[in-house]
């Protein structure tokens, strides 16, 4: 008995915690400095996202809560998630055998369905993760060359759906609005003005654009290097933002952050979707394989160092949440539940706590910390630093020569952090002048290293 009560005090108070840390200080906004997320009273906040799409079409009450308590366990902050869903959203009923639209009218939701978002939201802030919450997917509006559609939102009726969402779930503070659902805007058609209607009504409806912090999911390689920022970096209601870079190897991801990051005005930035883990790489398992945790942790890396506030992670099985008796897309290895725990997803846990170890805020892109050819990604050397800690990652374990005196300090701790294990290991002191050469513990394939130094008077912990 007194076991069974301390196992049930030990729940209440795990479950309060997950509640509490993110929201205790407010929905979230954009940073001072306009290049982070924050909480309402200034508190960082990281984006370490899960590409959950289907979460709200496919799962059932249980199985959304294991979901979520799962994936907040393992560290993650953020599920992306679309309402109107991308495999066959507005046809196929839900686990609770309702379809979303009456006559697939967007000015007639099914309240019982959106009950079951509100459920699950819900059930998300209680474990103290945001919602990345996506009105509809982009063949709703623009069923171009994939996708079941149909396409049902136009200038007469996206404000007005953008409104009834917005209103919703004002209340929500957890819940960031993401548009596009992976869709680039064609070219001499309202694509563009649709979805900006649909971005007004969502403001609209949370009583204003402070309420309804807001970006936009493009496809890959969305004219060449902007991402969102392509066709609304100039719209206010463009909070932040994201970008794609598909599902192949050895794209270039980072160039296209740094791209973004120095835009005018400047707006936080980060990569939405990138290669998913399990996932056919190019969409070609046959010649080229699934992609693995290397692939994924390496671009977490590259990019939060080439400036991206925070990031997400994908895994092939879960964005579907395939399952026995599915039909699966483009191929899945295992169930949704068996992928929770695949080494990507373990190690985006690593990525986040060596990124809040440090102050978060003052942190930036800076290639001139080394000297180092401009490798491709299998090979790359990035690095970032704050005002008393900088941070290179290795992709490749290849070694670099380091131009010191970048931060403050007349003299730096200097560590080796392994992104497989999230353990860090002591290379000692070092003086903060002139030029050193650092050679991370191992290179090759899969051997990434991540170096820190830090002011040495700071006394910083991983």
């Amino acid at each position: 008995m007194k076991k069974l009560l301390f196992l049930s005090v030990f729940s209440f108070l795990q479950l309060y915690s997950y509640a509490q840390v993110p929201f205790a200080h407010g929905r979230l906004r954009v940073s001072d400095n306009q290049r982070y997320l924050v909480h309402q009273d200034g508190t960082p906040f990281f984006w370490l996202g899960d590409t959950a799409w289907e979460l709200f079409h496919r799962l059932n009450r249980e199985q959304a809560d294991f979901y979520l308590k799962h994936r907040a366990e393992q560290g993650f902050t953020v599920i992306q998630a679309v309402a109107l869903a991308e495999l066959d959203g507005l046809n196929d009923p839900n686990a609770l055998g309702e379809r979303p639209l009456v006559n697939n009218d967007p000015a007639k939701p099914n309240e019982a369905y959106f009950q079951h978002v509100d459920y699950i939201i819900a059930k998300a802030a209680e474990y103290g993760l945001v919602i990345a919450l996506l009105p509809t997917w982009g063949d709703k509006l623009n069923k171009s060359s994939w996708g079941k559609g149909p396409e049902i939102f136009n200038t007469a009726n996206a404000a007005a759906f953008g409104e009834w969402m917005g209103k919703r779930y004002a209340g929500r503070q957890n819940v960031v609005w993401v548009l596009g659902g992976d869709r680039t805007p064609r070219k001499d058609t309202d694509d563009v003005k649709v979805w900006r209607m649909m971005a007004e009504g969502i403001q609209k409806g949370t009583g204003g654009a402070a309420n309804a912090l807001m970006s936009f999911h493009p496809q890959p390689n969305a004219l060449d290097m902007g991402g969102s920022s392509h066709w609304f970096h100039q719209d206010a209601w463009l909070d932040f933002n994201m970008l794609q870079n598909g599902h192949c190897r050895d794209e270039i991801t980072y160039d296209k952050i740094a791209f973004v990051y120095n835009r005018k005005p400047a707006k936080p930035v980060m990569d939405a979707e990138p290669i998913y883990e399990d996932h056919p790489v190019c969409f070609n398992a046959g010649d080229l394989g699934l992609s693995n945790a290397y692939d994924v942790r390496k671009y977490a890396y590259l990019d939060l160092f080439a400036g991206a506030f925070g990031h997400t992670y994908g895994c092939h099985d879960i964005w579907q949440m395939y399952d026995t008796g599915r039909e699966a897309v483009n191929g899945a290895a295992v169930t949704w539940k068996q992928a929770m725990d695949l080494p990507g997803a373990r190690q985006m846990s690593f990525v986040r706590k060596l990124m809040e170890s440090r102050p978060m805020l003052d942190r930036v892109p800076d290639q001139s910390l080394i000297e180092v050819a401009s490798n491709g990604p299998a090979e790359r050397v990035q690095a970032t630093r704050g005002k008393d800690y900088a941070m290179v990652y290795s992709a490749s374990g290849k070694p670099f020569t380091m131009q010191m005196g970048k931060i403050s300090g007349t003299e730096v701790n200097a560590s080796w952090y392994d992104p497989r294990k999230g353990e860090a290991q002591s290379i000692g002191k070092v003086a903060n002048t002139g030029r050193h050469e650092f050679k991370p513990p191992t290179s090759g394939y899969g051997k990434d290293w991540v170096l820190v130094i830090d002011d040495a008077s700071k006394g910083y912990k991983f």
